[in-house]
């Protein structure tokens, strides 16, 4: 099958662009022909929140990247699905993730959508975790020009039954982020970051956001159970908001020594030291679809701690991979508490390399797929 995947890819970064090409890299490997057209401009400078948008790792010499897309021109987005159009591609797969996409993807798959070509998207978020005016009406524009979805968390199919009823979809699980290097010992990884191997760590990774809850990770550190602890956080990966509460709230409970803090977008290439330097995962976030840090913990067999917020309990079975709490800094504290002072840390391992089965990629892609056939099958 002829393939176009549109959205993100290298030379931007970021968890989107992983996906997407890790998911075309599957596709590849399992005969299909596929190319990714991505953006020549994906975000204007002034509304990125972040240091740069690209990525410092080389190109995937297995993948054939096509950069053609404006995010902001309109112009450009219909000479682009004309472009793709006359490929004669049999699918376009298109996920969604921003309601600032949805302008020029939209656009995009109107163009392509008729009798030789189908549009599926893959829907990481629907609504957005930080709203603005004008959200319902660009999510809407994109949705009613898709053909079917396939969604990875039950939370998100809620979302986007609320702006299509019609459509088909499916459910999959988002799979394993198995891109990120290899497991490797602790020590290993401690010698690379630096760390002292005298202390146990917990990690909370990727860009900072105000949901996602590091305010709550740092009360949680700041009881005297853990601040006498010698159990330490790191905290990996760039601001994307004001670090000035977080600051203020290290300072405030004075545990400036049971932190580490490494305040930069983590490259593709050294994810895997700070996975196998830590001993648990914490996802405190405050809302939530799924997270791709989930399924980066899975691949490093690493227990994790999330919130019972949006789909992370879908697929964190509690008790079983690690703990689901509430969002609140005492619950954190006391599951971090209780994963330290029992001994099941490696019966809780020995689940997640059994869990983690059920999220490999020819599922994903076979569910994917079927959008395909049940949509041939109705009509």
């Amino acid at each position: 099958m002829k393939i176009a995947l549109i959205g993100t890819a290298h030379p931007y970064r970021g968890g989107i662009a992983a996906f997407n090409e890790r998911l075309a890299k599957e596709l590849i490997d399992e005969g299909h022909e596929v190319d990714i057209y991505t953006f020549k401009l994906q975000y204007p400078n002034f509304l990125f929140p972040g240091k740069t948008q690209y990525s410092t790792e080389p190109k995937p010499t297995y993948l054939n990247i096509i950069r053609n897309i404006n995010s902001i021109n309109p112009l450009n987005w219909i000479k682009t699905g004309f472009y793709i159009k006359k490929q004669n591609y049999d699918l376009a797969i298109v996920p969604f993730w921003l309601p600032f996409m949805a302008a020029s993807l939209g656009t995009i798959i109107r163009i392509l959508k008729g009798r030789t070509i189908q549009v599926i998207s893959i829907a990481h978020n629907i609504v957005p975790h930080e709203s603005r005016l004008g959200d319902k009406l660009l999510i809407n524009y994109f949705v009613k020009g898709v053909d079917g979805f396939l969604s990875m968390t039950k939370k998100v199919l809620d979302d986007l039954n609320l702006f299509d009823k019609e459509s088909t979809k499916v459910l999959s699980p988002h799979p394993i982020y198995d891109n990120f290097g290899q497991i490797q010992t602790r020590k290993s990884a401690l010698e690379f970051l630096g760390f002292d191997p005298k202390f146990k760590y917990v990690l909370f990774f990727g860009l900072i956001r105000d949901y996602k809850g590091l305010d709550l990770l740092l009360e949680a550190f700041a009881n005297k159970d853990l601040k006498q602890s010698e159990v330490k956080l790191i905290i990996a990966g760039e601001y994307y908001c004001d670090k000035t509460p977080y600051k203020n709230l290290i300072k405030k409970h004075n545990i400036q020594k049971n932190i580490i803090s490494i305040e930069k977008f983590i490259p593709d290439s050294e994810v895997r030291h700070y996975f196998n330097a830590c001993h648990l995962v914490v996802q405190p976030y405050k809302s939530a679809t799924q997270s791709g840090v989930t399924q980066i913990a899975y691949h490093f067999n690493k227990p994790m701690i999330v919130t019972n917020v949006g789909g992370l309990q879908e697929m964190c079975p509690d008790g079983k991979v690690g703990y689901v709490v509430e969002p609140n800094s005492d619950a954190i504290k006391e599951a971090i508490m209780k994963f330290f002072s029992t001994d099941k840390q490696q019966e809780i391992v020995n689940n997640i390399k059994e869990e983690k089965k059920k999220y490999s990629w020819s599922i994903f892609t076979k569910n994917l797929l079927s959008l395909i056939e049940i949509d041939k099958t109705e009509s």
